[in-house]
C-alpha cells in the first residue's frame, strides 16, 4: 500500500541520505509506519505496507540495524525541509526537553531506570524502566490553517544512558564471600548527562543556520550552567531561574583605587521571595491569551547576573506572581536582553507545544512501540515516529489543509481547527481514495460503502 502522491512527493528530499536500495526500504517503511493502526513492531510495519513476500523481510529490520545511513544527516534535511516551507526567513524558535519511552527485557540497549512523571507525585518521585530521548523541537507558531495553535516538530534526538553505578566485585584469593563488596565503576569519559546530550542538539542547529538568530525554550533542567555557558553566538535561550537562585548585580568597573583583581559579580540582589515583597518596584499586570498560558498575571523584571549558571552573562529576569493563586511564583530569563517581559513569557509558553508532541507521537505513532535491541537499531527505531510527526504536519501545511474533514460531533460542534489526529486521518484516507478511485466509475451503493469504510479504517485513536 502506498501513500498518496502529495505525501511521496516529499520523501525525495531525502534521498541524498540513503543509497538507492535503502531508499525504497525507506518510502515503504514510511508508509507502513503511517498506515498501521496496531503497534508499530517491524512485522508490522511490513505487513501495513503491503511487502509482505517482497523479498527477505530482514531487509527492514537491517535498515535500522545495519543499513548505511546516519541519523544527523537525516535531521539535517529534515531541518531543511521544515525551515524551508513552514519557516522561511523567520526567527527560529526551538524547544528541547526528554521524554521517557517505556519498555519491557532487560537485554534491551541503552535501557534503564529514568524518573517518570505521569507515575510521580510532587511528594514522591518514581521511576520506570525503558529509554529516555533527549528531542530538539522547532515550534510552529500559529499556522494559517491553525491559527491559535502551536506545533512541536521534531528535528533531531539522542538517546540518553545512565551512568554505570556499581558492578559486582571479583572474588578475591583468601577473602570470604562476606567480604565480597561492590566497587564503583571507573567514570565512563564518553557518558553525556541529558543538559550535555541537549546542547549537542542545539550545536547542531547552529551549524545547520549559521545566519539565523535562534531561540531555545528549555525548562529549568536545560537551563543550566553546562547549557547558558556554552551556548554558539547565534543562539538565545529562554529558561526558568530555581526559587533559590542567588541572582547579582553586573560587576562594577576595577578603578585604580580598588586594589585585587576585577570583581566578577556585583552585589547579591535580593531572592524570589524578598524581591517579590519588595514595595520600591511595583508589579505589572499582563494580560495572555495563547496556546500555553490564559492567565493574567503580575510580573517584575530587572537585569542581573544568573552566577551559577551563566556566570558573567548578563540576563533579563522576569519575576511572575499569579494574583488568584493558582500559581506559585516563578522566575524566567533570557539571554536576549532587548526582550519585554510579555515577549519571553509569550514565547515560553509555546514550549508547552513539545509535550504535546510527545503525547501525540506515542499514541498515534506507536514512539514506545518499536522492540529492537542492537544499539544502532534502538538509537535510530524511535525516532523515526518523531521524524514522521514532522513530515506529516509538513505535507499537512503545504497540501492536506485543503481536503481535512472535521467528522460531525453533536458535542463538539465549533471545531475549527486540526488537530494532529486530524492530519493522519486525512492522510490516510487520501491514500485509500487514490487506490480505490477507478474501481466504480459510476456511483453505486457499493461505491458509498467503500467510502464509508475507507472513512473508517483512516480515523486514528
Amino acid at each position: 500500500m502506498e501513500l498518496t502522491s502529495s505525501f511521496v512527493d516529499l520523501l525525495p528530499q531525502f534521498s541524498p541520505v540513503f543509497t538507492a536500495p535503502t531508499y525504497q526500504t525507506f518510502v515503504a517503511i514510511v508508509a507502513g509506519w503511517v498506515l498501521s493502526q496496531r503497534h508499530r513492531f517491524i512485522t508490522e510495519v511490513i505487513f501495513s505496507s503491503g511487502n509482505v513476500g517482497e523479498g527477505h523481510w530482514s531487509r527492514f529490520h537491517r535498515f535500522f540495524s545495519h543499513a548505511a545511513w546516519d541519523i544527523d544527516t537525516f535531521s539535517l534535511f529534515l531541518a531543511k525541509l521544515v525551515v524551508t516551507i513552514l519557516a522561511p526567513g523567520a526567527t527560529l524558535l526551538w524547544a528541547v526537553d526528554d521524554t521517557l519511552c517505556r519498555k519491557r527485557g532487560l537485554t534491551l540497549y541503552g535501557a534503564g531506570m529514568h524518573y517518570d512523571p505521569l507515575i510521580s507525585s510532587r511528594p514522591k518521585a518514581l521511576v520506570s524502566w525503558g529509554h529516555d530521548w533527549v528531542v530538539l523541537c522547532l515550534i510552529l507558531v500559529h499556522p494559517f490553517w491553525a491559527p491559535t495553535k502551536v506545533f512541536a516538530l521534531p528535528i533531531a534526538a539522542r538517546l540518553y544512558i545512565n551512568r554505570q553505578g556499581l558492578t559486582k566485585g571479583k572474588k578475591s584469593k583468601g577473602k570470604s564471600s562476606q567480604a565480597q563488596t561492590k566497587s564503583k565503576a571507573k567514570a565512563d569519559p564518553d557518558h553525556r548527562t541529558r543538559p550535555e546530550l541537549a546542547l549537542e542538539l542545539i550545536n547542531l542547529a547552529a551549524q545547520w543556520c549559521p545566519n539565523e538568530e535562534i531561540i531555545v525554550l528549555g525548562d529549568s533542567a536545560y537551563g543550566g550552567r553546562s547549557v547558558l555557558s556554552h551556548l554558539p553566538p547565534n543562539v538565545q535561550l529562554i529558561s526558568r531561574v530555581h526559587p533559590n537562585g542567588a541572582l547579582y548585580k553586573p560587576a562594577p568597573p576595577k578603578t585604580q583605587k580598588t586594589p585585587g583583581r576585577p570583581r566578577k559579580k556585583g552585589d547579591r540582589l535580593p531572592g524570589m521571595a524578598a524581591w517579590a515583597r519588595d514595595t520600591s518596584q511595583p508589579w505589572t499586570r499582563l494580560d495572555f491569551d495563547q496556546f500555553g498560558l490564559h492567565a493574567a498575571l503580575d510580573v517584575k523584571t530587572i537585569q542581573a547576573l544568573y552566577y551559577k549558571s551563566g556566570r558573567d552573562r548578563l540576563l533579563t529576569i522576569v519575576l511572575v506572581r499569579d494574583p488568584e493563586g493558582k500559581r506559585p511564583d516563578q522566575m524566567f530569563y533570557c539571554t536576549k536582553l532587548a526582550w519585554t517581559a510579555r515577549e519571553v513569557l509569550s514565547a515560553y509558553a509555546c514550549r508547552w507545544a513539545i509535550e504535546c508532541t510527545f503525547e501525540y507521537c506515542k499514541q498515534f505513532l506507536g514512539l514506545e512501540d518499536p522492540a529492537n535491541r542492537l544499539p544502532k537499531a534502538v538509537e535510530r527505531t524511535a525516532p523515526m515516529a518523531l521524524f514522521l510527526f514532522s513530515i506529516v504536519v509538513v505535507w499537512f501545511h503545504r497540501t492536506g489543509h485543503h481536503f481535512v474533514r472535521f467528522p460531525f460531533r453533536p458535542w463538539y460542534p465549533q471545531k475549527e481547527e486540526p488537530s494532529f489526529a486530524d492530519m493522519l486521518t486525512t492522510l490516510r484516507r487520501l491514500s485509500y481514495e487514490e487506490k480505490t478511485a477507478g474501481v466504480f466509475a459510476k456511483p453505486s451503493r457499493l461505491k458509498t460503502w467503500i467510502a464509508q469504510l475507507t472513512e473508517l479504517l483512516s480515523r486514528t485513536g
